[in-house]
């Protein structure tokens, strides 16, 4: 035995001493973990930054969970990340802090490369994207999400002024559980086809008209964006359920206009 191993056995420990106020953790772990990920995308291997959330169960007559093994777990994870990496991930976290239940969650800048809509001059459009990994009773689940701005342009406004309408920028927020493995860029084109106009990050003159008058001739209210995408949402099979959220950040007002659609294909007729 080493000097190393021969230190470690004599170090007591704590956190897997019993605790006698008798009361179980649902969630404990680390949060706000910022580490380099690769995400799997349509275009190959993606390279960003993620934040992670990693909690586990505690049972009610153990002290605490072993933080550092979260660090460890998350180091070892070297492949692109999608459903078979994360469920993988979280057999290997349950086992390695010997729990029963966790969530992980993962929040990063995820990019597709996007051409402008006349100039078709080419450039990165990012979004923000993530996954929830959460396992109960014995049962792993994986949701992806991704948050995609685009353009809303009031019918109202529109139909009652002399000329010109407001605008806004809008998110289109989906968060979906899906029976099989969906690229992002899928989710982000259910909810770019549904605004009033979709972004991108490099216009030319001749784009930005193309821009102004798409969303001129394609006038939507929250309800209507929201309903256009749950529409488009509820016809993919792959969907087993989503929450779906529109945030229309107004341009005439100091508030947002909201709405929140949630659906289940196991419990629904649509």
């Amino acid at each position: 035995m080493n000097a190393d191993n021969s230190l470690n056995c004599a170090l007591p420990d704590v956190q897997s001493s019993a605790d006698g106020r008798h009361i179980p953790i649902q969630r404990v772990g680390v949060k706000s973990v910022r580490v380099p990920v690769v995400v799997a995308s349509v275009d190959g291997p993606l390279h960003t930054v993620a934040t992670v959330n990693m909690y586990v169960s505690l049972p009610a007559g153990q002290k605490g969970t072993h933080m550092s093994r979260f660090f460890r777990l998350l180091d070892e994870t070297r492949e692109p990340l999608c459903k078979p990496v994360l469920e993988d991930l979280m057999a290997r976290m349950l086992k390695t802090l010997d729990a029963v239940s966790g969530q992980i969650e993962f929040d990063f800048p995820f990019f597709v490369r996007k051409s402008a809509p006349i100039s078709k001059q080419s450039s990165l459009m990012s979004y923000e994207a993530g996954f929830t990994v959460t396992c109960e009773n014995g049962e792993t689940t994986v949701r992806e999400r991704v948050l995609t701005p685009v353009t809303s342009l009031c019918p109202c406004s529109k139909e009652i002024s002399r000329y010109g309408a407001h605008n806004q920028r809008s998110h289109i927020t989906i968060d979906a559980l899906c029976s099989e493995a969906l690229p992002f860029e899928e989710l982000i084109r259910y909810s770019e086809k549904n605004g009033s106009c979709e972004l991108w990050s490099l216009l030319k003159r001749e784009d930005e008209k193309f821009v102004t008058e798409y969303a001129y001739d394609h006038a939507k209210f929250v309800e209507d964006i929201i309903r256009d995408v749950a529409t488009d949402l509820n016809k993919d099979a792959r969907i087993v359920s989503y929450e779906l959220q529109v945030e229309n950040f107004e341009s005439i007002h100091n508030h947002s206009a909201y709405a929140l659609i949630t659906h289940d294909r196991r419990t629904s007729a649509v």
